[in-house]
């Protein structure tokens, strides 16, 4: 297996890769910035690394920026993976989501609707829940 070399120095994309790491609505962006700014040993890399660590709403993208970290030789602690929810208010979001929709909507339109107005939660769970997604939003749409 090849070993990613890590570079002492601050990426030319820095700029590119922190919107990315930053971008609320699209974890899967965020991991693969993650990704790249582990490959990088630099002061702000290891700051934007370290506040993903403690702050990124999705467990994986917290888990392997930890992991980027360690492999830099620096010290930090993983947090407990959240329980309830992930971003605060979502269920009251999902009720009102629910609300707006007429009568006899399918679980389709809610998805639709949810994943228009509130991007963010969207994301979130589906890349928390991973393949357990749909179901999981089928059975909280069903039980609000």
């Amino acid at each position: 297996m090849n070993k990613t070399e890590i570079k002492n120095e601050l990426p030319q994309n820095f700029e590119e890769l922190k919107k990315a790491a930053n971008r609320t609505s699209n974890w899967r962006e965020r991991l693969e910035a993650v990704e790249e700014l582990g490959q990088w040993k630099h002061e702000q890399t290891i700051q934007l690394l370290t506040r993903i660590v403690e702050n990124d709403t999705v467990y994986k993208v917290q888990e392997t920026a930890f992991q980027k970290l360690k492999a830099f030789g620096v010290g930090v602690r993983l947090p407990a993976q959240k329980k309830g929810d992930l971003i605060k208010g979502t269920t009251k979001a999902l009720v009102r989501i629910k609300k707006s929709l007429p009568k006899g909507h399918t679980f389709e339109e809610f998805k639709e609707k949810l994943q228009k107005m509130r991007s963010d939660i969207y994301d979130t769970y589906e890349g928390e829940k991973g393949a357990d997604f749909d179901q999981w939003l089928e059975n909280t749409w069903t039980s609000l």
